[in-house]
């Protein structure tokens, strides 16, 4: 190896054994080639930094090193052969533990002996599944086609745009014995015409006459399970939002807990008048007037 080992792990020749350490883990999560699939250059660069760890990382090796160069091997006994000739495997603790740490094992599982034979994890797969609003409000089911076999896959109620149901083990296969990668069910829920959503919560428009908005009474408003009475106040106005506490969507794997539904007030008007009540009509406008 021609490169210097200090300059490989980017400390100083007078750096301590923490110091070295540290810039190894550094270095090790940097250039795995798990965190690099796609970088050819990965795997000797790992190479790289782990032989000058195990050097450095020794005391006798380290001593003789540092007297000796690129040649101290000669100088200590190893004939050629050392731990690194011929492309020899890389065995030593902290790479064990730098993959357990940054790699979730894959490291202990599978080992790293210089080259990609080692198992992969395969890819994930995504894929767009659509339901409506009452879909969403009551949980549904979906059958996904996968290698010749249907899965019937369960979507709770309250899944909202962007939620991901997962399918584990159902994405692509794993590579060299690893294990498969998992299928994600992103779901959409489509607009609805008569409520919209906004999180847990839902709107939605409910006409009331004038003159109930004026005296006060009651109205009928939808919710996604059965219509409700809906008490309305003297002086309601346009616009207005009264709330239904607990009838909006369900939330999200929390059980019976579920957000609230506003009822937007619209205000409406005959759209024509006989003579006698535009007149009474008229008779109420000036007097309010």
């Amino acid at each position: 190896m021609s490169r210097d080992y200090y300059n490989v792990l980017g400390v100083s020749r007078s750096a301590s054994d923490d110091e070295i350490k540290q810039a190894f883990r550094q270095k090790a999560k940097q250039y795995h080639p798990d965190a690099n699939p796609d970088n050819p250059t990965a795997e000797a660069r790992f190479k790289e930094v782990s032989e000058a760890y195990e050097v450095l990382s020794d005391e006798e090796k380290r001593s003789a090193y540092n007297r000796f160069g690129e040649n101290w091997q000669q100088y200590q006994g190893f004939n050629g052969q050392g731990p690194f000739a011929n492309g020899g495997d890389v065995h030593f603790t902290d790479v064990s533990d730098i993959f357990e740490n940054f790699f979730g094992g894959a490291g202990r599982r599978g080992g790293y002996h210089g080259n990609r034979n080692f198992p992969r994890a395969g890819q994930d797969i995504e894929q767009e599944v659509t339901i409506s609003l009452r879909e969403a409000y009551e949980g549904t089911q979906r059958i996904v086609s996968k290698a010749g076999r249907d899965i019937t896959v369960q979507i709770p109620k309250g899944a909202a745009t962007g939620a991901k149901v997962r399918l584990a083990g159902e994405g692509h296969p794993g590579i060299n014995g690893g294990s498969a990668g998992h299928l994600y069910l992103v779901v959409n829920v489509s607009d609805d015409p008569v409520f919209e959503r906004q999180g847990d919560d839902l709107l939605v428009d409910v006409k009331v006459d004038a003159f109930t908005a004026m005296l006060g009474g009651e109205v009928e408003a939808p919710t996604l399970n059965r219509p409700l009475r809906l008490k309305i106040r003297p002086g309601t106005q346009s616009g207005q939002k009264l709330r239904l506490a607990g009838k909006g969507m369900p939330k999200l794997r929390k059980g019976d807990a579920a957000g609230d539904l506003f009822a937007r007030v619209v205000i409406t008007v005959p759209k024509s008048l006989n003579e006698k009540q535009r007149e009474l009509a008229e008779k109420l406008r000036d007097s309010l007037s």
